[in-house]
């Protein structure tokens, strides 16, 4: 087995990558390290892979259609797992052109890769984002989501209907993963655990949008990765059910799917601040800030199809799922290490 993992030395897939390299599976990662937070950050992720002979890098911007149908052609894959993307809701309000230069045209790379090799499976991050403002609850795959509040989200969105084309077109089985809230050690430093933690610790105030009550799914990474290795096993199937006159969002005519990947339960903001002050030891210094436009007030996420089809729930609690990223954290910077955006 060979794996192309991109957004390799990202969070999520920096996780990944070492959970194959692990079970000694042949890994080809791809990332373009770029500055929208720190790049050395991202190298410190992968730095213990660097003498690995099942782990090859290649730092790569996907949007290089040519390079990156070379690269994939070169290695055949029997999986490509699609993670790279220009992450955050907030940045997309001044900096919108990175979203649709990465979120798509980045896409648009791996699918005409995906095309060019026959590939078995193609798995891709998709977002809870997607879901937009919608007030059923929990988040279903099988409801719409067809109205996304930030452009963000409107990258994910667009990712899944680019991804049913080419299943539709080509027959190429894809899955979608709508991942809910990622959390733990080695994550993004512009997250707002990370923030708070990091703040907490330096007894500088945090700044909490709204009124705090808004209410997240935290999903731990190891839960994450063990979904992604779960599911990347079993190739979509086209739906014999599907009907065109009452057609289900979430499968397809075509070799296509989409799963939640989230615990299932969620807590407000306020709720996880109490949780790191309590692990951290200190008491945060807040000051309230204005409501941010794309910010949902609920992401929930109802895991029942991730169950019946892998016989996996997400196990990690929010408390002991933070516990393990506050005691990676404290290492860190015990280490002499900061974390920069």
């Amino acid at each position: 087995m060979t794996w192309v993992v991109t957004g390799a030395a990202g969070f999520v897939g920096s996780h990944l990558v070492h959970r194959l390299v692990r079970q000694g599976i042949e890994t080809v990662g791809i990332d373009n390290l770029n500055g929208y937070y720190s790049p050395a950050f991202k190298r410190d992720r992968l730095a213990d892979l660097d003498d690995n002979a099942a782990f090859r890098f290649h730092q790569l911007d996907l949007c290089d259609l040519e390079a990156t149908v070379n690269l994939c052609s070169s290695v055949r894959p029997d999986v490509i797992v699609h993670l790279a993307a220009q992450p955050g809701i907030r940045h997309a309000l001044a900096h919108p052109a990175p979203y649709v230069h990465d979120n798509l045209v980045g896409f648009l790379s791996v699918l005409e890769s995906a095309r060019a090799i026959d590939l078995p499976h193609l798995l891709y991050a998709s977002s809870s984002s997607v879901y937009g403002s919608t007030s059923r609850l929990p988040f279903s795959v099988h409801d719409p989501a067809d109205h996304p509040v930030s452009l963000y989200a409107a990258t994910k969105r667009a990712n899944e209907l680019m991804a049913h084309s080419y299943s539709d077109l080509f027959g190429i089985p894809t899955t979608g993963l709508r991942f809910f809230t990622v959390y733990g050690p080695w994550g993004r430093p512009d997250m707002a655990y990370f923030l708070f933690a990091q703040a907490i610790l330096d007894g500088t105030p945090i700044t909490v949008n709204g009124d705090g009550s808004a209410l997240r799914d935290l999903t731990y990474v190891d839960d994450i990765v063990e979904g992604i290795v779960r599911i990347a096993a079993i190739p979509p199937l086209p739906d014999a059910t599907w009907s065109p006159s009452d057609p289900d969002p979430a499968t397809s005519r075509a070799p296509w799917r989409l799963y939640n990947i989230g615990h299932g339960e969620n807590l407000t903001v306020n709720h996880l601040i109490e949780v790191l002050e309590q692990l951290l030891r200190k008491t945060a210094v807040r000051r309230r800030g204005p409501e941010i436009p794309g910010d949902v007030p609920v992401t929930h996420a109802d895991v029942a199809d991730l169950a019946a089809m892998i016989d996996f729930r997400p196990q990690w609690t929010a408390e002991d799922g933070l516990a393990a990223f506050v005691k990676w954290l404290l290492a860190y910077r015990a280490a002499g290490r900061n974390v920069e955006l």
